[in-house]
């Protein structure tokens, strides 16, 4: 099977596929917290910026999307959708390792909002993002660059090395 991801720019064309994959993806969200999908809808075309989006495809297909902006000292992950069909497969965790090396690579931190009720924070906390605040609705997060883009352990202490106990020789 062929499963080489990318992280293409996105074209203007792309427009209507990160639309009905946020909407596809945020539906049942926007249902539970009884929010106006007008507004959504909205805010949505205000807040797409071509310039900040990518595409992420897997053995050439496209898969989900992103978009990510520089501000301050970080890189803020503003939205990542994957098309259900490929959700729970790992490719959200590679698309993160992707961005958390670019981030390490150019020595940023990575920040991000997600809404409380959104399993993938679950995701992010063993990438190692922590909670700086939160609102209403969202937790917002954020991991400090580091050395690997290697999902951490869940339990604190436990990234600790093992001392080895003298064996018999």
């Amino acid at each position: 099977m062929d499963d080489r991801l990318a992280l293409r720019p996105a074209q203007p064309q792309d427009f209507a596929f990160c639309q009905r994959l946020y909407f596809e993806c945020m539906g049942w969200i926007i249902q539970a917290l009884k929010l106006d999908v007008t507004r959504h809808s909205e805010s949505f075309t205000r807040q797409w910026r071509l310039t900040e989006v990518r595409i992420i495809t897997v053995a050439g297909e496209d898969v989900g999307w992103l978009q990510t902006a520089l501000v301050d000292d970080a890189i803020f992950l503003g939205q990542f959708y994957l098309d259900g069909r490929f959700q729970r497969q790992g490719i959200g965790g590679r698309v993160m390792h992707v961005l958390i090396e670019e981030a390490t690579h150019a020595q940023k931190a990575i920040t991000l909002g997600v809404v409380k009720i959104n399993p993938a924070r679950r995701l992010y906390e063993r990438l190692g993002f922590r909670v700086t605040h939160e609102d209403q609705h969202k937790v917002y997060m954020r991991r400090e660059p580091g050395p690997k883009a290697q999902e951490r352990p869940s339990q604190p202490g436990s990234d600790l090395p093992v001392p080895r106990q003298p064996g018999p020789r």
